[in-house]
């Protein structure tokens, strides 16, 4: 792999952290949080940079390694194996030369990114553990 362990598992944190937010459960109820068992506590909001932040951390990885984290989605939903991991790279290096769509777009479409990214690299050998 072309990329850090130790980056990928900053992404899954993240990524993870993404996944568990939810839309506006307690809209301007004006209760006090200890009241309404902080329902609001995992709600996105506008100035939640959660997101945004794992689109960075990934807009700044270089292309070999978007690749490799492409790669990496492929091998953990099953598509490859991870014998075929160079194949896996290069069908992921021609995804992003195709620019239909941003890899930080395409990867923040998946909602189990995080356990794709997990799957992947324990198919792989590796573990954030």
């Amino acid at each position: 792999m072309d990329i850090a362990l130790d980056k990928v598992c900053e992404i899954i944190l993240r990524a993870r952290a993404v996944d568990v937010k939810e839309g506006d459960t307690d809209p301007a109820s004006g209760s006090n949080p200890i009241d309404d068992a902080n329902v609001d506590t995992l709600a996105a909001s506008s100035d939640d940079l959660t997101e945004e932040e794992l689109r960075e951390m990934i807009r700044g990885l270089n292309e070999d390694e978007r690749a490799n984290l492409i790669a990496l989605v492929y091998v953990g939903r099953g598509d490859m194996e991870p014998e075929e991991w160079p194949e896996a790279v290069r069908l992921a290096r021609e995804r992003q030369a195709a620019g239909s769509i941003a890899t930080d777009e395409w990867l923040l479409g998946i909602p189990n990114l995080a356990d794709l990214l997990d799957e992947g690299l324990a198919a792989m050998g590796r573990s954030c553990a």
